[in-house]
Parts: C-alpha cells; sequence; structure tokens
C-alpha cells in the first residue's frame, strides 16, 4: 500500500511525497522547490531515494539540481526525454509503458499526455496517478504546446481509467475551477454538493486532493464534453454552433483561458 503527502510550494504547488509500506524508500513527485522537499523530510526523518518529472516547467523541475546535490547525486531521476529537462538520469521514451522502479514491488505505469506541454506525462502507482497539470479537480490545463485534439485525447485517455482511481494533480486549483464549473453547468448537483465540501476544506486549509476519476467524471467539464448540457451552455457562450465533442471541449477551453 502506498502512503501520499502533499509538501506545498509557491503559492499553489503540490509535490507530492510516495512512499510504500514494505519499505522506507522515498519519492516526490514534480519537486520545484528543493527547500521545501528537504525541510518536509528532515522534519519527517525521511531520505529521499528519487524523482518522478511530469513535464518540463520550472515548478515542477526546478528542485533537481539541489535535490541531487543534497542527497549525494545518489536520486534516480525519471522524466520525459522528449523534453528539455535538465538532470534525468532515467529518461523515458515515448514507446515506453511502464518503468520498472528499484525498490517498487511492481511497475509503475506511464501515461502519454500530450497537450500543456508535448512530452508532458502520468505516472499510475497502483491506483494513484499523479498527473501534473494535466488533468485538476474541476478543470484541465492550458494548451502551452499542444492542441485541443491532443488535450482531449489526453483527458479521454485518463477518464478510461477506473472510477476509483485516485488523482493527485500538482496545483490547488480547484476552487478556481469549480467556479468556472458552476458557470458552464449550473443544474449539476454532484457538482454543486462538490463544491461545498471544497469550500469547507479551503476555509480550514486542507487540500482538496486527491480526487478521483469517479468524482471529476461527474463533475468536470472537461472531461464531459460530448454531454448535452454542457453543449448547449457553450454553445450559448460562444455564439457558436457545435457539432461535435471536439468542438465543445475547444470553445471550452477557451472560455476557461478568458473567465
Amino acid at each position: 500500500m502506498y502512503h501520499i503527502a502533499p509538501i506545498n510550494a509557491f503559492n499553489d504547488n503540490y509535490i507530492w511525497l510516495i512512499t510504500h509500506e514494505q519499505n522506507d524508500h522515498v519519492f516526490v513527485v514534480d519537486p520545484g522547490d528543493a527547500n521545501a522537499v528537504i525541510t518536509y523530510l528532515n522534519q519527517h526523518k525521511m531520505s529521499l531515494t528519487g524523482i518522478f518529472i511530469t513535464h518540463h516547467h520550472a515548478d515542477h523541475t526546478g528542485g533537481i539540481a539541489q535535490l541531487q546535490q543534497h542527497y549525494g547525486n545518489s536520486l534516480t531521476v525519471y522524466g520525459p526525454d522528449n523534453e528539455n529537462i535538465t538532470g534525468l538520469t532515467h529518461p523515458i521514451s515515448p514507446s515506453t509503458q511502464s518503468i520498472s522502479v528499484p525498490f517498487e514491488p511492481t511497475p509503475i505505469k506511464v501515461i502519454h499526455l500530450p497537450g500543456h506541454t508535448l512530452g508532458h506525462i502520468a505516472y499510475l502507482f497502483a491506483d494513484h496517478l499523479f498527473c501534473g497539470d494535466t488533468l485538476f479537480s474541476g478543470g484541465c490545463g492550458r494548451l502551452f504546446e499542444g492542441t485541443p485534439e491532443q488535450m482531449l485525447a489526453s483527458l479521454n485517455l485518463l477518464a478510461s481509467l477506473d472510477t476509483n482511481t485516485l488523482v493527485y494533480p500538482a496545483h490547488e486549483y480547484t476552487l478556481a475551477n469549480l467556479a468556472f464549473a458552476q458557470a458552464v453547468d449550473s443544474d449539476n448537483h454532484a457538482l454543486s454538493q462538490y463544491t461545498r465540501a471544497a469550500q469547507q476544506l479551503r476555509a480550514q486549509d486542507k487540500p482538496t486532493l486527491p480526487t478521483s476519476i469517479g468524482l471529476e467524471r461527474s463533475i468536470n467539464p472537461f472531461l464531459r464534453a460530448d454531454n448535452k448540457a454542457i453543449q448547449a451552455s457553450v454553445a450559448r457562450h460562444s455564439q457558436q454552433a457545435i457539432n461535435c465533442t471536439q468542438r465543445c471541449f475547444t470553445l471550452l477551453r477557451q472560455w476557461k483561458d478568458k473567465f
């Protein structure tokens, strides 16, 4: 069984810390801030084993060099080999579907998710999904490099996972995403209930994450661009006809960019 904990960084980043009950090895996902990781590990008397990187943006990679130096250049660092990331010791090619990680009892599944960036990947540890900036609770990442077609395909891949899969995005964007989701999908009762629960968590300074694939399939408009009510809402807002899921998703992302 995996144990997952968030390390807060910057204004709204989460660096996810992963341990397994069968060993004392520690991994982190997307450590943009080395000092936050070192402080947390020192407080909890832990030592770092390795790093998983989802994409090249600095708020996800900025701590690699300092962490490697701090731990005597002993860390294994995984990440996509088709992005400009300094410090990878185990580059992952676009054809790789899983990786065998030392000290981990089963292979880690790699999911390729072009959209936010072209080489973006996610890691699936059993039923724990670390998806960087592709899927957020109630939303999805901006399209900095990829196309709407690529992002929709990537989100469909994630939506096809088991509904009980726990989802660990890299940012606490939930309340802002839910405000947009309610503007799009105002009659969604599950969305209204979840928004109230998320607001209560944030009022107590608690993370809204992890979420789950099942929950996101019921409340996240970016996973529901085939829904007739959402298509009608997007058509009204854009004053354009919606004739397919892809068109709805493209206009939905454009709406969110200016929301």
